[in-house]
């Protein structure tokens, strides 16, 4: 109920999801008068089990006064039916810091988890054609021990979304040799080089910005402060380049004439810098899988958003990557399918 677009726009993405997965269920959370005839509209009310929720949590409020006031909201019910069990993943479109604190709050963190991350897929020249990057805001502070963490948690993320054996995972840096950077760095680096054979993956050490997209690199650790400013960066220089170049080809006769000739290959081209595809932030070391969508997302990048948790539940990711962290850590784990996480 709290993005941007409204109900609409989610239950729109939801028929899109549906149409491409049939073995999806929903549980809706809002307005029940709000959101049946819209469901009806879509023909999606045999799909849905229908949670109303009188609150909304807006994008202006402080997680602060999610967290006193928010018990009656569509957000917290949504959480609270992936802690019951009730639905095996969340879609939201809301406040991205009310959906945390309520995350962290209602379904805990995972063990041996210190601090939860964002990932999010970012196209790259890889063989799957994306990358992992984490954390993209969900706490501007990480000391070396939690980019150890995020390394092991984007792994798994890589692993069980991406379908790579082995994730190359590199830390970024203002400089790829080994004597830039922060002292915390420095230490990361060394930690995650050494957790490399029980994390199962290859670490390639430090990588600069440029090399976000090179596909030498299957998951890009940080911290959430540079994160989220390489993130936003990107999806303005995404939309920067889709104005310019409608802008350039309607410049002139010749230019709209070489549009029509090029119409595929531009077609192409928007499509792999449409932001709306890798729409989704995973919220990791939850005891739950929540997905965030960009609170401005239509129906498409809705849509990607639940196929994203879709694909995530369908291999029960939170408890891999539970097993992971903890078997990499040292720590106790009971979990049986530790090893394949």
């Amino acid at each position: 109920m709290g993005g941007d677009q409204g109900p609409a726009a989610v239950i729109g993405g939801m028929a899109k999801a549906a149409s491409q997965h049939p073995d999806l269920r929903f549980v809706v959370h809002g307005n029940a008068e709000e959101l049946k005839p819209l469901l009806e509209k879509r023909r999606l009310s045999a799909l849905c089990d229908v949670e109303h929720a009188d609150g909304v949590v807006a994008m202006s409020d402080k997680p602060s006064q999610v967290m006193r006031h928010g018990k009656g909201t569509s957000m917290w019910s949504a959480i609270n039916s992936v802690r019951s069990k009730k639905a095996q993943a969340c879609v939201s479109c809301g406040n991205t810091g009310a959906l945390m604190a309520v995350s962290m709050v209602r379904l805990r963190k995972a063990p041996s988890v210190n601090r939860p991350a964002i990932a999010v897929l970012w196209p790259s020249y890889s063989k799957t054609g994306f990358a992992v990057m984490l954390d993209v805001g969900a706490d501007i502070r990480a000391d070396e021990t939690d980019l150890l963490q995020y390394a092991l948690m984007g792994t798994s993320y890589a692993r069980n979304g991406l379908g790579i054996d082995v994730p190359r995972v590199g830390l970024l840096n203002v400089g790829t040799e080994d004597h830039k950077g922060r002292a915390e760095l420095k230490e990361a680096g060394r930690l995650i080089s050494e957790a490399a054979a029980a994390g199962g993956y290859d670490y390639v050490g430090f990588v600069e910005g440029s090399d976000i997209p090179s596909g030498d690199v299957d998951v890009i650790v940080t911290d959430g402060f540079t994160g989220n400013i390489a993130i936003k960066a990107a999806e303005g220089t995404a939309g920067f380049i889709r104005t310019s170049l409608k802008a350039a080809f309607r410049h002139t006769i010749l230019s709209r004439f070489a549009a029509v000739l090029a119409i595929t290959s531009l077609r192409r081209l928007q499509q792999r810098i449409d932001p709306r595809r890798v729409n989704g932030g995973v919220f990791l070391g939850l005891n739950g899988t929540v997905v965030k969508s960009h609170g401005a997302a239509d129906a498409t990048g809705v849509a990607a958003a639940i196929g994203l948790a879709h694909q995530l539940a369908s291999v029960e990711f939170g408890n891999r990557l539970a097993a992971r962290v903890a078997t990499a850590m040292d720590l106790p784990q009971d979990d049986e399918e530790g090893d394949q996480a």
